[in-house]
């Protein structure tokens, strides 16, 4: 059952205790408001502010799983936190772990100042959980991606599209370190895991059963990756990764060498980005 009054008194409590740099947003001058405002923790939670609203007067509808995760990733808590939060709404807490989605708020944290870098929060699936603007601008919105669709080693071998973004000299090698990285998570999970529904479900694709079958693991990535934007042209970039072993979440930051040419094209596709996101 839903404990209303323990509900609003904790979105309360924990909005009130985040400031804006902890976020990520600007302070204004005359800010007067303790700690975040609704209406920021609504749009960092993905709602209305008027439905956020209403859980902090404890009158608002039986928040949804799905919602109560938005508000946990949006007010940055720990797993702890999110567990209570879940149990407060009339929830049993989702599972803890490598299969969990909720990203660490030291990870959000770092996250939220790379503003004018490329970085991503993703699971061992290589599913995007999170993104800056200026990744999503590089590597495309994972927001509107759902199922196996997530992942990008299941795109990689089911979209054709997904390889535009990647030199035709290095695409083979990317199939075999998609495919090796599947087999060592299928050994590392089990048989029951979701690494090993995603090979059940691409096993129709004949690539991937010729790549699967060579039965290769340790295949690694190059340690500068390179990428093709139809904005800017090619781009060679370093991939500096942080890892969260608790979950199994991996940041990753792409970073140019200062004064190369990938260095200007990088702050060219800043500029490209803010201009879009201020057209919508």
């Amino acid at each position: 059952m839903i404990d209303r009054p323990a509900l609003a008194s904790f979105l309360r409590r924990r909005r009130t205790a985040l400031q804006p740099e902890d976020v990520g947003l600007t302070r204004g001058p005359r800010r007067r408001t303790e700690g975040l405002r609704r209406e920021e923790v609504a749009v960092l939670s993905n709602m209305s502010t008027d439905y956020y609203a209403r859980l902090e007067r404890g009158t608002g509808p039986l928040p949804s799983a799905q919602m109560v995760a938005a508000m946990a990733q949006g007010l940055h808590l720990s797993v702890d936190e999110r567990d209570h939060l879940f149990r407060l709404a009339g929830h049993q807490p989702p599972v803890r772990g490598t299969a969990s989605e909720h990203v660490s708020p030291g990870m959000l944290r770092i996250l939220d100042r790379l503003v004018d870098t490329p970085a991503e929060v993703v699971t061992e699936l290589g599913e995007t959980l999170r993104q800056t603007p200026l990744a999503r601008v590089l590597t495309g919105d994972a927001a509107g991606r759902t199922g196996n669709a997530r992942s990008l080693g299941y795109r990689w071998f089911t979209d054709p599209a997904v390889r535009d973004a990647y030199p035709p000299d290095e695409q083979a090698l990317l199939s075999r370190v998609y495919a090796g990285g599947l087999r060592e998570l299928v050994a590392l999970r089990g048989p029951g895991s979701r690494a090993a529904a995603m090979v059940d479900a691409l096993r129709d694709n004949a690539e991937f059963r010729a790549v699967w079958e060579r039965h290769e693991v340790g295949v690694r990535l190059p340690e500068r990756k390179r990428f093709r934007h139809p904005a800017v042209g090619a781009l060679e970039l370093a991939c500096q990764t942080l890892v969260d072993p608790e979950q199994s979440h991996r940041m990753l930051v792409y970073t140019a060498t200062p004064g190369s040419v990938s260095h200007e094209r990088l702050q060219l596709l800043a500029v490209i980005g803010t201009q879009e996101l201020s057209s919508r």
